[in-house]
């Protein structure tokens, strides 16, 4: 069993708190840090980042793991997450990715990019506040800007599926908007493999985004009865993906070229 307890126990002496003051940090009973600190109990695993970032420690550094070797295993269990989930936005099997995730959990108790992955297989609206609650521990906590620019963006998915429209809005205004991605700019200023990768990256995610928009303002032009100019944007749509029917995989991507989705769009049209 992970000595977390003997960890605690020493970041909080040599902070010099008492296991009351701990508690009251951390929103639980000095019960609770009693019983980590002898061993008869573990904290949630949703408490372990506000734990770490209370000490100012990692994750892995309160479980002390080797971060090196905890990177690549966590990569491995992403990886297989990831398989899991396929290549589409929606995920094929969202029980055994959550099941992956979990499993994961239990050997690296609040690692942020294991938390990050597990509030994108947790189906909404039914479980929305457990989402919403592990988004706000990693907002508080994670390190990584991505993550927390990730976490808000699921947040704000909840609170919508919820129906809670200005926490929905709250949770978007943090996500700052920018014009440009790291995968932009390293297409414009690295050079080789990393460019060439970067560049297949962004393409394909540029047509993604292209393609979505073009859904988004059919619908509302569809919705304030100007059908012509609903039926332009999604003509548009498909012109788009047929550009890239002559495009290919590669070791980074998938071909932009999607039948199915052409065929989807078509149907969109015929229903105006």
């Amino acid at each position: 069993m992970i000595k977390i307890g003997e960890k605690i126990k020493t970041l909080r002496k040599k902070r010099g708190i008492s296991q009351e003051n701990l508690a009251e940090h951390i929103g639980v009973s000095f019960q609770a840090v009693s019983k980590w600190e002898n061993g008869s109990s573990m904290p949630d695993v949703l408490l372990i980042p506000a734990i770490a970032s209370f000490f100012g420690v990692s994750t892995d550094e309160l479980f002390d793991f080797n971060l090196y070797e905890t990177e690549k295993k966590v990569e491995k269990i992403v990886g297989e997450y990831s398989k899991c989930w396929g290549n589409g936005d929606i995920c094929k099997d969202p029980a055994r990715c959550e099941e992956i995730i979990r499993e994961g959990l239990k050997k690296y108790p609040g690692n942020d990019i294991l938390l990050n992955c597990l509030i994108g297989t947790i189906p909404l609206p039914e479980r929305a506040a457990e989402v919403i609650e592990i988004g706000k521990q990693l907002v508080r906590s994670t390190g990584y800007d991505e993550i927390r620019i990730d976490a808000y963006r699921i947040m704000a998915e909840a609170y919508k599926s919820l129906g809670e429209y200005s926490m929905c809005r709250e949770a978007i205004e943090k996500i700052p908007e920018v014009y440009f991605s790291s995968l932009y700019v390293k297409a414009e200023l690295l050079e080789g493999d990393e460019r060439f990768e970067a560049a297949n990256k962004e393409k394909n995610l540029s047509a993604e985004h292209l393609v979505y928009m073009l859904e988004i303002l059919s619908g509302h032009y569809a919705a304030w009865g100007e059908k012509s100019k609903a039926r332009i944007q999604l003509e548009i749509a498909i012109k788009v993906m047929e550009a890239f029917e002559n495009d290919f995989s590669t070791g980074y991507t998938k071909c932009a070229y999607d039948p199915e989705k052409i065929k989807v769009l078509t149907e969109k049209i015929s229903a105006l």
